[in-house]
Protein backbone atom coordinates (compact mmCIF):
# COMPACT_ATOMS: atom_id res chain seq x y z
CA UNK A 1 0.00 0.00 0.00
CA UNK A 2 1.57 3.73 -0.64
CA UNK A 3 0.76 5.96 2.14
CA UNK A 4 -0.07 9.19 0.49
CA UNK A 5 -0.62 11.16 2.98
CA UNK A 6 2.23 11.33 5.75
CA UNK A 7 3.72 14.10 5.80
CA UNK A 8 6.46 14.29 9.27
CA UNK A 9 7.01 17.75 10.70
CA UNK A 10 10.82 18.44 10.06
CA UNK A 11 10.48 21.80 12.34
CA UNK A 12 10.55 20.41 15.42
CA UNK A 13 14.09 19.23 15.41
CA UNK A 14 17.30 20.91 15.16
CA UNK A 15 20.45 20.25 12.72
CA UNK A 16 20.42 18.42 9.11
CA UNK A 17 17.14 17.92 7.79
CA UNK A 18 17.95 14.24 6.53
CA UNK A 19 18.33 13.91 10.23
CA UNK A 20 15.21 15.49 11.44
CA UNK A 21 13.67 13.12 8.61
CA UNK A 22 15.30 9.86 9.89
CA UNK A 23 14.13 10.75 13.36
CA UNK A 24 10.58 11.45 12.17
CA UNK A 25 10.69 7.98 10.43
CA UNK A 26 11.50 6.05 13.41
CA UNK A 27 8.70 7.93 15.28
CA UNK A 28 5.91 6.97 12.65
CA UNK A 29 7.27 3.09 12.97
CA UNK A 30 6.88 3.30 16.59
CA UNK A 31 3.64 4.93 17.16
CA UNK A 32 2.40 2.80 14.28
CA UNK A 33 2.14 6.17 11.86
CA UNK A 34 3.72 3.67 9.00
CA UNK A 35 2.94 0.25 9.65
CA UNK A 36 5.08 -2.58 9.01
CA UNK A 37 4.79 -3.37 4.98
CA UNK A 38 3.12 -0.03 4.03
CA UNK A 39 5.46 1.46 0.86
CA UNK A 40 6.85 4.95 1.51
CA UNK A 41 5.94 7.88 -1.01
CA UNK A 42 9.02 8.28 -3.47
CA UNK A 43 11.69 10.44 -3.17
CA UNK A 44 10.89 13.12 -5.18
CA UNK A 45 6.89 13.04 -4.04
CA UNK A 46 8.45 13.13 -0.48
CA UNK A 47 10.66 16.55 -1.36
CA UNK A 48 8.33 17.67 -2.95
CA UNK A 49 6.02 18.07 0.27
CA UNK A 50 8.30 18.92 2.74
CA UNK A 51 9.84 21.61 0.22
CA UNK A 52 14.25 19.77 0.87
CA UNK A 53 15.78 18.76 -1.95
CA UNK A 54 15.54 15.21 -3.27
CA UNK A 55 19.14 14.56 -1.90
CA UNK A 56 17.93 15.35 1.04
CA UNK A 57 14.79 12.49 1.38
CA UNK A 58 17.28 9.88 -0.62
CA UNK A 59 19.65 10.23 2.36
CA UNK A 60 17.70 9.52 4.99
CA UNK A 61 15.81 7.03 3.46
CA UNK A 62 19.36 5.13 2.78
CA UNK A 63 20.46 5.57 6.46
CA UNK A 64 16.76 4.25 7.58
CA UNK A 65 17.39 1.45 5.62
CA UNK A 66 20.70 0.69 6.92
CA UNK A 67 19.18 0.47 10.43
CA UNK A 68 16.42 -1.40 9.72
CA UNK A 69 13.49 0.35 9.71
CA UNK A 70 13.20 0.44 5.59
CA UNK A 71 13.21 -1.59 2.90
CA UNK A 72 13.90 -1.13 -0.52
CA UNK A 73 13.14 -3.38 -3.42
CA UNK A 74 14.27 -2.31 -7.07
CA UNK A 75 11.57 -1.42 -8.98
CA UNK A 76 8.54 -1.28 -6.11
CA UNK A 77 9.65 0.95 -3.68
CA UNK A 78 10.82 1.83 -0.49
CA UNK A 79 8.56 0.10 2.32
CA UNK A 80 8.62 -0.02 6.36
CA UNK A 81 10.26 -2.88 7.17
CA UNK A 82 7.76 -6.18 7.98
CA UNK A 83 10.37 -8.49 9.93
CA UNK A 84 13.71 -6.38 11.04
CA UNK A 85 13.69 -5.85 15.01
CA UNK A 86 13.36 -1.93 16.00
CA UNK A 87 15.99 0.11 17.70
CA UNK A 88 15.08 2.78 19.96
CA UNK A 89 14.39 4.56 23.01
CA UNK A 90 11.01 3.08 23.52
CA UNK A 91 12.10 -0.24 23.21
CA UNK A 92 14.75 -2.28 25.58
CA UNK A 93 17.22 -3.83 23.76
CA UNK A 94 18.88 -5.82 26.32
CA UNK A 95 17.47 -7.95 28.91
CA UNK A 96 19.61 -6.83 31.32
CA UNK A 97 19.78 -2.74 31.35
CA UNK A 98 23.72 -1.72 30.46
CA UNK A 99 23.50 1.14 33.46
CA UNK A 100 22.84 1.12 37.32
CA UNK A 101 19.59 2.22 37.68
CA UNK A 102 20.68 3.49 41.02
CA UNK A 103 22.93 5.95 38.20
CA UNK A 104 20.81 9.10 37.64
CA UNK A 105 23.22 11.36 36.44
CA UNK A 106 20.91 11.97 33.36
CA UNK A 107 22.53 12.83 29.73
CA UNK A 108 26.31 13.15 29.45
CA UNK A 109 26.99 15.13 26.17
CA UNK A 110 30.12 13.90 24.36
CA UNK A 111 28.73 16.10 20.62
CA UNK A 112 30.85 18.48 21.26
CA UNK A 113 34.20 19.69 23.60
CA UNK A 114 32.88 21.15 26.87
CA UNK A 115 35.57 23.72 28.48
CA UNK A 116 36.47 22.80 32.12
CA UNK A 117 36.44 26.03 34.49
CA UNK A 118 40.38 26.27 35.22
CA UNK A 119 39.99 29.86 36.09
CA UNK A 120 38.65 31.62 32.60
CA UNK A 121 35.66 32.59 34.57
CA UNK A 122 37.27 34.58 37.81
CA UNK A 123 39.95 36.20 34.86
CA UNK A 124 37.02 37.10 32.50
CA UNK A 125 35.31 39.13 35.61
CA UNK A 126 38.90 40.62 36.91
CA UNK A 127 39.06 41.58 33.19
CA UNK A 128 35.24 42.82 32.48
CA UNK A 129 35.71 45.40 36.06
CA UNK A 130 38.76 46.91 34.75
CA UNK A 131 37.61 47.39 31.30
CA UNK A 132 34.53 49.02 33.10
CA UNK A 133 36.44 50.70 35.50
CA UNK A 134 37.99 52.39 32.00
CA UNK A 135 35.31 53.07 30.03
CA UNK A 136 35.13 55.80 27.82
CA UNK A 137 33.65 58.27 25.35
CA UNK A 138 34.97 55.39 22.50
CA UNK A 139 32.16 53.15 23.29
CA UNK A 140 29.92 55.72 21.98
CA UNK A 141 31.76 55.08 18.51
CA UNK A 142 31.70 52.23 15.94
CA UNK A 143 34.77 50.34 16.47
CA UNK A 144 36.00 51.02 13.00
CA UNK A 145 38.80 49.50 10.85
CA UNK A 146 41.73 50.62 12.77
CA UNK A 147 40.16 51.12 16.13
CA UNK A 148 40.66 47.45 17.67
CA UNK A 149 44.21 47.63 16.29
CA UNK A 150 45.21 47.62 20.35
CA UNK A 151 43.62 44.15 20.75
CA UNK A 152 45.51 43.05 17.47
CA UNK A 153 48.61 43.78 18.81
CA UNK A 154 47.83 42.01 21.68
CA UNK A 155 46.66 38.75 19.99
CA UNK A 156 49.67 38.54 18.44
CA UNK A 157 50.55 36.45 21.74
CA UNK A 158 48.26 33.86 20.67
CA UNK A 159 51.02 32.76 17.86
CA UNK A 160 54.34 32.90 19.44
CA UNK A 161 54.84 29.64 20.48
CA UNK A 162 53.62 28.38 16.48
CA UNK A 163 55.61 28.67 12.92
CA UNK A 164 54.12 32.07 12.61
CA UNK A 165 55.77 33.66 15.38
CA UNK A 166 57.81 36.50 13.71
CA UNK A 167 56.25 36.21 10.78
CA UNK A 168 52.91 38.44 10.65
CA UNK A 169 52.18 41.29 12.43
CA UNK A 170 48.96 43.08 13.56
CA UNK A 171 48.15 44.49 10.06
CA UNK A 172 47.67 40.47 9.19
CA UNK A 173 44.97 39.67 11.72
CA UNK A 174 40.75 39.71 11.24
CA UNK A 175 38.94 39.87 14.45
CA UNK A 176 36.17 37.95 14.12
CA UNK A 177 33.24 36.38 15.83
CA UNK A 178 34.62 33.29 16.37
CA UNK A 179 36.11 30.83 14.01
CA UNK A 180 32.83 30.00 12.13
CA UNK A 181 32.18 33.84 11.83
CA UNK A 182 36.03 34.06 10.33
CA UNK A 183 35.52 31.42 7.65
CA UNK A 184 32.36 33.05 6.49
CA UNK A 185 34.64 36.23 6.03
CA UNK A 186 37.16 34.32 4.17
CA UNK A 187 34.62 33.17 1.70
CA UNK A 188 33.03 36.06 1.49
CA UNK A 189 36.51 37.73 0.65
CA UNK A 190 37.52 35.25 -1.94
CA UNK A 191 34.43 33.76 -3.92
CA UNK A 192 33.16 35.32 -6.92
CA UNK A 193 30.65 34.36 -9.70
CA UNK A 194 27.01 33.19 -9.16
CA UNK A 195 28.26 29.56 -8.48
CA UNK A 196 31.22 29.50 -6.81
CA UNK A 197 33.15 26.40 -6.35
CA UNK A 198 34.76 25.33 -2.90
CA UNK A 199 36.84 21.91 -2.11
CA UNK A 200 36.47 20.30 1.36
CA UNK A 201 37.75 17.34 2.98
CA UNK A 202 35.29 14.39 2.23
CA UNK A 203 34.34 14.22 6.18
CA UNK A 204 34.44 17.78 7.15
CA UNK A 205 33.16 19.98 9.91
CA UNK A 206 29.77 20.55 8.91
CA UNK A 207 29.78 24.88 9.50
CA UNK A 208 32.03 24.76 6.73
CA UNK A 209 29.05 23.81 4.00
CA UNK A 210 27.06 26.26 6.13
CA UNK A 211 29.41 28.61 5.28
CA UNK A 212 29.25 27.57 1.79
CA UNK A 213 26.19 27.38 1.71
CA UNK A 214 25.42 31.41 2.65
CA UNK A 215 27.77 31.86 -0.15
CA UNK A 216 25.54 30.47 -2.50
CA UNK A 217 29.15 28.03 -3.06
CA UNK A 218 29.15 24.26 -4.67
CA UNK A 219 30.94 21.79 -2.46
CA UNK A 220 32.83 19.20 -3.34
CA UNK A 221 34.47 16.59 -1.42
CA UNK A 222 37.84 15.75 -1.11
CA UNK A 223 39.25 11.94 -0.29
CA UNK A 224 41.23 11.79 2.82
CA UNK A 225 43.70 9.35 4.41
CA UNK A 226 45.83 8.55 7.46
CA UNK A 227 47.44 12.35 6.68
CA UNK A 228 44.04 13.81 6.21
CA UNK A 229 43.38 15.85 2.48
CA UNK A 230 45.19 13.74 -0.48
CA UNK A 231 47.21 16.24 -2.77
CA UNK A 232 46.21 13.73 -6.00
CA UNK A 233 42.78 13.84 -4.97
CA UNK A 234 42.78 17.35 -4.59
CA UNK A 235 44.03 18.14 -7.81
CA UNK A 236 41.67 15.55 -9.72
CA UNK A 237 38.57 17.78 -8.42
CA UNK A 238 40.36 20.44 -9.52
CA UNK A 239 40.42 19.55 -12.49
CA UNK A 240 36.94 18.27 -12.90
CA UNK A 241 35.53 20.91 -11.26
CA UNK A 242 37.56 23.70 -10.73
CA UNK A 243 36.78 25.71 -7.56
CA UNK A 244 38.17 28.86 -5.99
CA UNK A 245 38.99 27.88 -1.61
CA UNK A 246 39.97 24.91 -0.20
CA UNK A 247 39.75 23.85 3.22
CA UNK A 248 41.63 21.78 4.94
CA UNK A 249 42.24 21.12 8.55
CA UNK A 250 46.05 20.02 8.79
CA UNK A 251 46.60 19.96 12.76
CA UNK A 252 43.74 18.07 13.92
CA UNK A 253 41.15 16.72 10.99
CA UNK A 254 37.55 16.93 12.12
CA UNK A 255 36.33 14.34 13.14
CA UNK A 256 39.19 11.71 12.27
CA UNK A 257 41.82 13.55 14.44
CA UNK A 258 44.42 12.99 11.07
CA UNK A 259 47.59 15.48 11.24
CA UNK A 260 49.71 16.13 8.18
CA UNK A 261 53.24 16.15 7.91
CA UNK A 262 55.20 18.89 6.59
CA UNK A 263 55.50 17.49 3.13
CA UNK A 264 51.91 16.26 2.29
CA UNK A 265 51.65 20.50 3.74
CA UNK A 266 53.80 21.37 0.97
CA UNK A 267 52.15 19.19 -1.72
CA UNK A 268 48.47 20.92 -0.74
CA UNK A 269 50.08 24.13 -1.00
CA UNK A 270 51.99 22.78 -4.19
CA UNK A 271 48.11 22.08 -5.85
CA UNK A 272 46.65 25.30 -4.62
CA UNK A 273 49.51 27.44 -6.44
CA UNK A 274 48.52 24.77 -9.79
CA UNK A 275 45.03 25.85 -9.80
CA UNK A 276 45.08 29.29 -8.29
CA UNK A 277 43.04 28.12 -4.98
CA UNK A 278 42.77 30.09 -1.79
CA UNK A 279 43.37 28.27 1.59
CA UNK A 280 41.58 28.16 4.23
CA UNK A 281 43.50 26.63 7.17
CA UNK A 282 41.48 25.64 10.09
CA UNK A 283 43.21 25.85 13.31
CA UNK A 284 40.06 26.68 15.85
CA UNK A 285 41.16 23.12 17.80
CA UNK A 286 44.60 24.27 18.61
CA UNK A 287 46.15 21.14 18.78
CA UNK A 288 49.63 21.17 20.85
CA UNK A 289 51.53 20.30 17.92
CA UNK A 290 55.61 20.75 17.88
CA UNK A 291 57.79 21.03 14.44
CA UNK A 292 55.19 21.39 12.33
CA UNK A 293 54.61 24.52 9.68
CA UNK A 294 51.60 26.23 9.58
CA UNK A 295 50.12 26.42 5.48
CA UNK A 296 50.20 30.07 6.35
CA UNK A 297 53.90 29.95 6.63
CA UNK A 298 54.24 27.79 3.71
CA UNK A 299 51.92 29.71 1.13
CA UNK A 300 51.88 33.23 2.69
CA UNK A 301 50.58 34.44 -0.70
CA UNK A 302 46.97 32.27 -0.48
CA UNK A 303 46.26 31.28 2.82
CA UNK A 304 43.87 32.22 5.55
CA UNK A 305 44.20 30.50 9.04
CA UNK A 306 41.48 30.83 11.48
CA UNK A 307 41.35 29.99 15.17
CA UNK A 308 39.49 31.15 17.99
CA UNK A 309 39.41 31.04 21.78
CA UNK A 310 36.47 28.71 21.79
CA UNK A 311 38.15 25.25 22.36
CA UNK A 312 40.52 26.46 24.37
CA UNK A 313 39.32 29.63 26.75
CA UNK A 314 35.62 30.54 26.08
CA UNK A 315 33.13 29.60 23.78
CA UNK A 316 30.84 32.33 24.94
CA UNK A 317 32.80 35.34 24.66
CA UNK A 318 32.56 34.80 20.50
CA UNK A 319 35.93 36.01 19.79
CA UNK A 320 38.25 34.48 17.22
CA UNK A 321 41.25 35.47 14.59
CA UNK A 322 41.85 35.48 10.92
CA UNK A 323 45.15 35.45 9.45
CA UNK A 324 45.11 36.57 6.26
CA UNK A 325 47.41 35.97 3.00
CA UNK A 326 50.40 38.79 3.09
CA UNK A 327 48.66 42.36 2.31
CA UNK A 328 45.25 40.97 2.19
CA UNK A 329 44.22 41.69 6.19
CA UNK A 330 42.74 45.17 5.06
CA UNK A 331 40.64 43.32 2.87
CA UNK A 332 39.29 40.76 5.48
CA UNK A 333 38.76 44.00 8.14
CA UNK A 334 36.51 45.88 5.23
CA UNK A 335 34.66 42.97 4.78
CA UNK A 336 34.23 42.30 8.19
CA UNK A 337 33.69 46.15 8.47
CA UNK A 338 30.23 45.57 6.40
CA UNK A 339 29.21 42.74 7.88
CA UNK A 340 29.43 43.56 11.45
CA UNK A 341 31.17 46.94 11.60
CA UNK A 342 33.80 45.41 13.56
CA UNK A 343 33.99 43.25 17.35
CA UNK A 344 32.13 45.17 20.44
CA UNK A 345 34.30 47.03 22.30
CA UNK A 346 33.68 45.17 25.28
CA UNK A 347 34.93 42.12 23.79
CA UNK A 348 38.47 43.79 22.60
CA UNK A 349 38.61 45.40 25.67
CA UNK A 350 38.09 42.09 27.79
CA UNK A 351 40.25 40.23 25.29
CA UNK A 352 43.55 42.76 25.47
CA UNK A 353 43.44 42.12 29.00
CA UNK A 354 43.76 38.32 29.27
CA UNK A 355 46.26 38.83 26.18
CA UNK A 356 48.84 41.40 27.76
CA UNK A 357 48.55 39.74 31.12
CA UNK A 358 49.45 36.34 29.94
CA UNK A 359 46.43 34.80 31.16
CA UNK A 360 45.17 33.95 27.89
CA UNK A 361 47.78 31.68 27.13
CA UNK A 362 48.21 30.46 30.92
CA UNK A 363 44.25 29.53 30.68
CA UNK A 364 44.92 27.54 27.13
CA UNK A 365 47.44 25.68 28.86
CA UNK A 366 45.99 24.73 32.06
CA UNK A 367 42.56 23.88 30.14
CA UNK A 368 44.89 21.49 28.02
CA UNK A 369 45.99 19.54 30.25
CA UNK A 370 43.03 18.90 32.02
CA UNK A 371 41.86 17.94 28.80
CA UNK A 372 44.97 15.94 27.49
CA UNK A 373 44.35 13.60 31.27
CA UNK A 374 40.45 13.09 30.53
CA UNK A 375 41.39 11.79 26.92
CA UNK A 376 44.00 9.76 28.22
CA UNK A 377 41.39 8.09 30.43
CA UNK A 378 38.86 7.76 27.77
CA UNK A 379 41.62 6.18 25.27
CA UNK A 380 43.02 3.73 28.51
CA UNK A 381 39.59 2.61 28.62
CA UNK A 382 38.60 1.99 24.97
CA UNK A 383 42.12 0.47 23.92
CA UNK A 384 40.88 -2.63 22.82
CA UNK A 385 38.73 -0.56 20.25
CA UNK A 386 39.75 0.66 16.96
CA UNK A 387 40.27 4.34 17.64
CA UNK A 388 42.16 7.59 16.59
CA UNK A 389 43.15 10.38 18.85
CA UNK A 390 46.11 13.02 19.70
CA UNK A 391 47.60 14.05 22.75
CA UNK A 392 46.08 17.41 23.79
CA UNK A 393 43.06 16.90 21.71
CA UNK A 394 39.78 17.09 22.53
CA UNK A 395 38.20 14.30 20.96
CA UNK A 396 38.63 10.87 19.64
CA UNK A 397 37.22 9.10 16.40
CA UNK A 398 36.19 5.32 17.14
CA UNK A 399 35.55 3.23 14.24
CA UNK A 400 32.78 1.03 15.33
CA UNK A 401 32.98 -3.07 15.45
CA UNK A 402 31.19 -5.21 12.80
CA UNK A 403 27.77 -5.02 13.23
CA UNK A 404 27.22 -1.32 14.34
CA UNK A 405 26.41 1.64 12.12
CA UNK A 406 27.40 4.84 13.20
CA UNK A 407 23.93 6.28 12.75
CA UNK A 408 22.53 3.33 14.69
CA UNK A 409 25.36 3.48 17.79
CA UNK A 410 24.74 7.35 18.12
CA UNK A 411 21.11 6.55 18.59
CA UNK A 412 21.52 3.34 20.92
CA UNK A 413 24.13 5.50 23.06
CA UNK A 414 21.24 8.21 23.26
CA UNK A 415 18.90 5.93 24.60
CA UNK A 416 21.62 5.23 27.29
CA UNK A 417 22.20 8.42 28.11
CA UNK A 418 25.32 9.17 26.31
CA UNK A 419 24.99 11.89 23.39
CA UNK A 420 27.89 11.46 20.47
CA UNK A 421 27.91 12.56 16.65
CA UNK A 422 27.82 9.71 13.95
CA UNK A 423 30.07 9.88 10.82
CA UNK A 424 26.86 10.83 8.81
CA UNK A 425 27.07 14.59 10.16
CA UNK A 426 30.48 15.01 8.86
CA UNK A 427 29.78 13.79 5.10
CA UNK A 428 28.43 16.03 2.43
CA UNK A 429 25.28 14.97 1.06
CA UNK A 430 25.75 12.32 -1.63
CA UNK A 431 28.71 10.90 0.26
CA UNK A 432 29.90 8.06 2.14
CA UNK A 433 29.59 7.95 6.19
CA UNK A 434 31.76 4.90 7.57
CA UNK A 435 30.78 3.09 10.40
CA UNK A 436 32.08 5.50 13.05
CA UNK A 437 30.95 8.50 15.74
CA UNK A 438 33.27 10.90 17.37
CA UNK A 439 33.55 11.24 20.66
CA UNK A 440 34.10 15.00 22.39
CA UNK A 441 35.59 14.92 25.78
CA UNK A 442 33.29 16.96 28.47
CA UNK A 443 35.47 19.16 30.66
CA UNK A 444 32.28 20.31 32.20
CA UNK A 445 31.49 16.91 34.22
CA UNK A 446 32.93 15.00 36.95
CA UNK A 447 35.94 12.54 35.86
CA UNK A 448 33.57 9.60 37.23
CA UNK A 449 30.42 10.32 35.80
CA UNK A 450 32.46 10.74 32.52
CA UNK A 451 33.41 7.22 33.02
CA UNK A 452 30.19 5.82 33.63
CA UNK A 453 29.39 7.16 30.20
CA UNK A 454 32.46 5.96 28.62
CA UNK A 455 31.35 2.44 30.21
CA UNK A 456 28.15 2.74 28.39
CA UNK A 457 29.46 2.60 25.26
CA UNK A 458 31.87 -0.12 26.33
CA UNK A 459 29.06 -2.44 27.14
CA UNK A 460 27.43 -1.17 23.60
CA UNK A 461 30.33 -1.92 22.20
CA UNK A 462 30.73 -5.48 23.59
CA UNK A 463 27.55 -5.88 22.12
CA UNK A 464 26.67 -5.41 18.84
CA UNK A 465 23.31 -5.78 17.37
CA UNK A 466 23.91 -8.66 15.28
CA UNK A 467 25.41 -10.54 18.84
CA UNK A 468 22.01 -9.10 21.10
CA UNK A 469 20.35 -12.00 23.43
CA UNK A 470 17.34 -13.28 22.67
Amino acid sequence: MTDTSWKPDLTTNAGPKYLSLVRALREGVRRGDLAPGARLPTVRDLAWRLGVTPGTVARAYQIATQEGLLEAAVGRGTFVSAQTRRLGPTEPLYRQPLTDPADNDGIVDLRSPQLPDVGQSAALAHAMAEAAAELGKQYLEYPGLRRDRYCREAALDWFSHCSMAGQIDADDLVLTHGGQNGINIVLQCCLRGDRPVVLCEELAYPGFRHAARLSRAEVVPVALDAEGMVPAALDAACRRYGGQVVCVTPDAQNPTTARMSNERRAAIAEVARKHDLQIIEDDCYTAPVCGLESLRVIAPERSWHVTSLSKTISAGMRFGIVVAPEGMGEAGRLTAQHSYFGLPRPVTDIITRLFTSGEAMALRHAAQEVMGRRLQMVVQALGDQDIAWQPGLSFLWLRLPLGWRGSTFARVAEAEGVLLRSADEYVLQDGHAPNAVRIALSGGVPEERLMRAIGRLQGLLANPPGDLPV
